[in-house]
């Protein structure tokens, strides 16, 4: 899977930085990754789960039984792991470059829009 992720693949690896995590626990990290700015569904996680895993960022952890269903733990393997790093670089440097920006507009004078048949 190339960079740039999608920002739910994004919360999705970064949500499984901090290890192991099973489907419903993904839905709520994700949620307060984005300060409820994203709520994914279950069915939207474990397709991207199912995606993630045929791209080889994610695999299966383990599975266990809790109260008769099975619950599988997912975690990021070592390229997931890289991919993650790369695009938060990514991210950083563009952050950089808005933040200067704005920096530097903010500390320049407004230029007076021209008129038309004005000086030259």
């Amino acid at each position: 899977m190339d960079t740039p992720l999608r920002e739910p693949t994004f919360l999705i690896l970064t949500a499984l930085a901090s290890g192991p995590m099973h489907g419903y626990g993904i839905i709520g990290e994700v949620a307060a990754l984005s300060q409820g700015q994203l709520s994914l569904r279950p069915g939207t996680l474990y397709g991207a789960l199912d995606r993630l895993v045929d791209a080889g960022l994610v695999e299966v952890d383990r599975e266990e039984i809790v109260d008769g269903r099975l619950r599988r733990y997912y975690c990021l393997t070592p390229v997931g792991d890289t991919t993650l790093s790369e695009e938060t670089e990514r991210l950083r440097r563009n952050v950089e470059a808005a933040t200067a920006r704005i920096r530097d507009r903010s500390r320049s004078p407004r230029a007076v829009p021209r008129t038309a048949g004005g000086l030259a």
